[in-house]
């Protein structure tokens, strides 16, 4: 399936790489697909997608794995860089008619070694609860498809909750629902609760509580992916309309907006502290989002097609120069930690700098992110401190991403400008107007401006008060995108018809929002080059999940690649090279 890395041919499936911390490896034996290992004849079937959840038994090997391939739903243990996959025995697997899988998510907080509640995304719009330990299927949820008809394009567990999800459809519609509560047998009815530009929210009318709670109606076109921010307070969407909202997920105001640089925006993930969010899409790139500025600060070229997903990496996000793979510092230095849904990642998750803008005292910050696309390439960045902060002195020593100058050829990203240019970063005591107009007159504020953070007691209706008493905690977002190769702004309409009364009817011109804040020129910000950019699939890829000791990637043929982390290559190979049937790691 792949050939040696370091090949010279462009199309050449590479199976190692290397960045600053060491040699990524492919681990061939930890490859998981469907058990007859052959290629999934992919056309016109919904993305692969890869849910992982720790179960806390006692074997020490806790991992879970689920992955849908066409209309197939497979339930592994997830042995890593440890054991060789056995794809022999999966603990469950499911066959659907008439319908397809296409996104999940486990609930974390309630997972045990005998039991874990599994949500289950349909491209007819309905969503299955169920338990792939006990093989039990406990609710079907929009089973008449009277709440939405159509695809389900993700779905995650509200974190802190046993019980509550939220579930986006490509009608550009969210809903927020209760497993303890029906759906009814009638269409629900539904009274505004707020409106705004370009979205509006919804409680549902009835008598008796009942689902969906809530009803949220964003942008126009298809809601291609949600994500949580690692306090669970705040909510990331990205639609085919091209505009990334962030919504206070409590007072349900919105926070922020972003604009892509063309074509919608397909996935979307915030950083392990919550400061930024990377989003990807149609123009081919990824854009860095300031969530306490409200505003790109950069953006990334490197794919040659849409941009299927993107994940930060927590345990390579660094704050200090020396050691990028080791955390240290004083109480003052860092904000509470971040905890992650997945157990095993808390053993190595740090608490990122506090950076406050009065402090004149510089810490190097370094963020890697990684995206994927259907230009079957991953790509590996960091967000340093030159970009983050471009009012302090630059560091180039610090500097682990290049930034693109004026002389480098674009990507090959049909609708760039060629002549648009990304220039390296200027110093702020340059008087010449810059091309990058992120003066001193944008400070970067260390404390969040959470606007108005009105209670949800005082925001939702009576009918789901009980919505307004949970306590959001902290939990690992999972990066979660669907959409079809050939989707474009002209695929996709709404396909509500009260939906055009629902949102405030400010269409927003392209040509007019380019070369403002929400979507500034290529020449306007930084233009980050990957640190590595490698093809490894030969299909588009669909998954790209970073773990504590290996990168997990998916492609479209069903195949799930489990690539080891520096130093962890030898865990696999030691224990297992003279078991597994699969040959030698390359």
């Amino acid at each position: 399936m792949a050939a040696e890395g370091g090949g010279k041919e462009m199309n050449e499936i590479k199976t190692q790489f290397t960045t600053r911390e060491g040699l990524y490896k492919l681990l061939s034996h930890s490859e998981y697909s469907r058990p007859n290992r052959v290629p999934f004849n992919s056309q016109g079937s919904n993305p692969v997608k890869v849910s992982f959840v720790n179960v806390n038994d006692q074997s020490g090997n806790g991992d879970r794995i689920c992955f849908n391939v066409g209309r197939e739903l497979y339930f592994y243990i997830y042995k890593g860089v440890r054991k060789a996959a056995d794809l022999s025995k999966p603990i469950d697997k499911r066959i659907y008619k008439g319908t397809q899988p296409t996104c999940h998510d486990f609930n974390h907080l309630t997972a045990t070694a005998d039991s874990v509640s599994l949500l289950v995304g349909f491209s007819a719009g309905q969503v299955q609860l169920i338990d792939p330990i006990k093989k039990e299927t406990s609710k079907l949820f929009n089973e008449e498809r009277l709440i939405d008809k159509s695809r389900v394009t993700c779905v995650k567990w509200v974190p802190g909750s046993e019980s509550l999800f939220l579930v986006a459809h490509s009608s550009g519609n969210m809903y927020l629902y209760n497993v303890e509560h029906t759906c009814g047998t009638t269409a629900p009815h539904y009274q505004l609760l707020k409106q705004g530009e370009n979205f509006a929210v919804h409680t549902c009318k009835s008598k008796s509580t009942r689902n969906p709670l809530l009803k949220w109606t964003v942008g126009e076109g298809a809601l291609n992916e949600f994500a949580f921010s690692p306090d669970g307070k705040f909510l990331a969407c990205v639609s085919q309309d091209g505009f990334l909202r962030v919504f206070n997920f409590d007072s349900v105001e919105l926070h922020g907006t972003m604009k892509s640089y063309f074509g919608g925006l397909l996935c979307v993930c915030w950083s392990p502290d919550g400061k930024y969010i990377v989003t990807g899409g149609e123009d081919d790139l990824v854009t860095v989002w300031s969530f306490v500025d409200c505003r790109v600060i950069a953006r990334g070229q490197g794919h040659k097609s849409w941009v299927s997903v993107v994940a930060f990496d927590p345990n390579t996000t660094s704050v200090e120069e020396a050691d990028p793979m080791e955390f240290s510092g004083s109480d003052e230095d860092f904000q509470e930690l971040i905890s992650f849904g997945r157990d095993r990642a808390n053993s190595t998750q740090s608490r990122l700098s506090k950076r406050n803008s009065t402090d004149s005292r510089p810490v190097s910050v370094t963020y890697r992110f990684g995206s994927v696309g259907q230009d079957t390439q991953l790509c590996l960045w960091d967000l340093t401190e030159d970009i983050l902060f471009p009012h302090q002195p630059l560091s180039r020593t610090r500097t682990h991403t290049n930034v693109m100058n004026a002389t480098s050829p674009p990507s090959g990203s049909g609708g760039l400008n060629p002549g648009s240019n990304g220039n390296s970063i200027t110093t702020p005591s340059n008087s010449i107007p810059p091309p990058l107009p992120r003066s001193n007159s944008l400070p970067h504020s260390a404390v969040s401006n959470t606007g108005s953070k009105s209670s949800v007691d005082s925001a939702i209706a009576s009918g789901v008060s009980k919505f307004a008493t949970l306590s959001l905690h902290d939990r690992k977002e999972r990066h979660d995108k669907d959409h079809k190769r050939n989707h474009s702004m002209g695929h996709i309409s709404s396909k509500s018809s009260d939906k055009l009364n629902l949102v405030t009817k400010n269409k927003t011109d392209p040509a007019k929002t380019l070369g403002t804040p929400l979507c500034p020129r290529m020449e306007d910000v930084p233009l980050l080059e990957p640190l590595i950019c490698k093809k490894i699939a030969h299909e588009r890829l669909t998954v790209l999940i970073f773990l504590e000791d290996c990168i997990v990637t998916a492609c479209q043929e069903g195949f799930i690649c489990t690539w080891a982390r520096p130093g962890k290559v030898g865990l696999l190979s030691s224990q297992n090279q003279a078991n597994s049937p699969s040959g030698t790691v390359v």
